[in-house]
């Protein structure tokens, strides 16, 4: 998949019923700009108040995902999220004329046949990831629900889901990659539990309820009275019980449906993330409260990678310099160059990394008995790393060199001891001019910035 952000060609345009409120709806998908993710407008609302697809403002999570922005509610928006993030995009606008997305068969299917119907557009900027470096996790004590996430390369998600029902069972589903979304989740249909579905009769909930748009086991006796309740609920002059446990005669998409749905209400749960996410979701009997839970760590811990602008980089990769590239282009020899490997260039930016061992000579005498690699050096190698930004775009780099002019708002935030891989990420500030070149500098061991500057240097001809 492109890792460019994307959205819709042509606006879209559902109708349905509610699932909760049972109130007709127009739904209205629209293309947006980069940068804007997923943002419900009430069009039938003064002003045409927005709420962003965002954890922060979930409220309930009672038999779905409910958003609520200065008294402005959106109820069930996991199967649309789950359909958009699911088809690849990261940007559109949800007009509504109701508080809740039409509830349609009780699965993604129908948004994402018309998201493939308008096509997807890409757009210019980058999209940004949420990638998973370590283990994290949410357990809730009272259900026994838990969800972890572990690296991975792409977004994987694992479900398990047991209801200690004979009807049902155990069933597990996985999604390796997005790809799969499409084919595999997306027609998996929401269900109930025939208990549950009479405890949200009496409470007037599920007013749009259908058995087209839900798959009901029946894990009680179905009682006369039951039988009336569900015959007025869905207008039906029968109700009955099928030999595969389901109420009336609906076919099962899938064997395991009911845990492809819980896989579909997870994708449309971590959308609120706000981010796309790099790592292998786990979740073991997941709903609403565990995901969006789950979703607002994951929130918090993206704002903090944000907050940081820590480089994503692989150390694996083969570097675009090893150490004879950059003694090629920069002047510099041991004991004094401080830069072990280029991993990432561009015209615009560079990112270094600078191995300190106890073998470096200037621990000899700074600190000896509590080693520290010198400020003035971590800046020098930072210099370094900048200097290959420039030089590898010279023809001869041998013939130049760069000269520091000005350091400005040098901040020391950690020490930095052998033992740390030390990466260096400098973006140009402004183009380079005759020869001036205007840099921000960071330093990063592990997570943490431990070192950061503001600088500028001359870069000359080399006298012989």
């Amino acid at each position: 998949m492109s890792d460019k952000q994307k959205t819709i060609k042509e606006e879209i345009q559902l109708s349905g019923i509610g699932l909760h409120t049972g109130k007709e709806v127009n739904l209205r998908i629209k293309p947006a700009k980069e940068n804007t993710g997923f943002v419900f407008v009430r069009t039938d609302l003064e002003g045409h108040p927005q709420v962003e697809a965002d954890v922060n403002y979930v409220t309930t999570t009672e038999r779905g995902t409910t958003l609520e922005k200065l008294g402005v509610k959106i109820h069930t928006c996991e199967h649309l999220l789950a359909a958009l993030v699911g088809m690849d995009v990261d940007n559109a606008i949800l007009e509504m004329n109701s508080a809740e997305p039409p509830i349609l068969d009780g699965s993604s299917k129908f948004f994402v046949e018309a998201i493939e119907k308008v096509g997807i557009q890409e757009q210019e900027l980058p999209r940004e990831y949420l990638v998973i470096k370590e283990v994290m996790n949410y357990i809730d004590p009272s259900t026994g629900s838990e969800i972890t996430v572990i690296p991975a390369d792409d977004y994987e998600i694992t479900t398990m889901v047991d209801f200690g029902t004979k009807v049902l069972g155990t069933q597990n589903a996985s999604m390796k990659n997005l790809s799969e979304f499409k084919d595999e989740i997306a027609s998996a249909r929401t269900f109930s539990f025939l208990h549950e579905l009479e405890q949200l009769l009496d409470a007037n909930l599920i007013k749009g309820g259908d058995i087209s748009n839900a798959i009901v086991y029946v894990d009680k006796e179905l009682t006369p009275e039951t039988l009336e309740k569900l015959k007025v609920a869905f207008g039906k002059d029968e109700v009955s019980i099928r030999p595969n446990g389901i109420l009336d005669n609906l076919t099962l998409n899938y064997t395991n449906e009911a845990a492809r749905h819980k896989l579909l209400d997870v994708i449309g749960d971590l959308a609120l993330v706000g981010v796309r996410i790099k790592g292998r979701v786990i979740a073991n009997k997941p709903g609403h409260f565990v995901n969006t839970q789950f979703a607002k760590k994951l929130n918090r811990q993206y704002k903090l990678q944000k907050r940081k602008n820590v480089p994503d980089f692989d150390l694996k990769a083969e570097p675009v310099f090893d150490i004879n590239g950059i003694m090629r282009l920069l002047p510099h020899r041991p004991p004094f160059l401080l830069v072990d490997k280029i991993l990432e260039l561009s015209d615009t930016h560079v990112v270094g990394l600078k191995n300190v061992t106890m073998n470096e000579p200037f621990f000899v005498g700074h600190f000896p008995k509590e080693p520290v690699m010198p400020g003035v050096l971590q800046i020098e190698a930072m210099a370094q790393v900048g200097g290959i930004l420039v030089l590898a775009n010279v023809p001869d780099p041998e013939n130049y060199s760069t000269y520091f002019v000005k350091m400005d708002n040098v901040k020391f935030k950690k020490k930095v001891v052998p033992g740390d891989q030390v990466i260096f990420k400098i973006e140009l500030i402004e183009p380079i001019r005759r020869g001036i070149v205007h840099m921000q500098g960071y330093g990063y061991v592990g997570d943490s910035v431990v070192v950061e500057a503001e600088l500028m240097a001359q870069v000359a001809k080399t006298k012989i």
